[in-house]
């Protein structure tokens, strides 16, 4: 086994890691109306979005095959899930209605996961 691909499997439990810290926090608490505890769907969002990055990297340097298209897709809607998080935590703190960014936040964390699958 290579070193690179000692990192891409590394960069790719992490990976799973953080999308199971979104998806698990959303689906934990999605029924609540307010006093959402958004601290590890900020986490698993960093996580998404830089393991994300380096996945496409070390594939690229593989020599792998990226798509690039869909790799751009996947990280526009991390980059708007990892904001909405922010913003959801910004609202909460200044005792705002957090709920809808905290909706769309899981909600495209979802949708994410369905664009890796699906689209091949």
């Amino acid at each position: 086994m290579t070193t690179l691909e000692i990192v891409r499997l590394s960069l790719l439990a992490l990976h799973i890691l953080g999308l199971a810290a979104i998806i698990g926090a959303f689906f934990v608490q999605i029924r609540k109306k307010s006093d959402y505890n958004l601290t590890p769907m900020l986490s698993g969002a960093i996580v998404q979005l830089v393991t994300g990055v380096g996945l496409v990297a070390v594939r690229e340097a593989s020599d792998l095959g990226v798509n690039s298209t869909k790799s751009a897709v996947k990280l526009i809607i991390a980059i708007v899930v990892l904001a909405a998080v922010i913003v959801a935590m910004v609202q909460q703190r200044r005792g705002k209605n957090a709920s809808p960014w905290f909706h769309t936040a899981g909600g495209l964390a979802v949708v994410n996961v369905l664009v890796a699958v699906f689209w091949q």
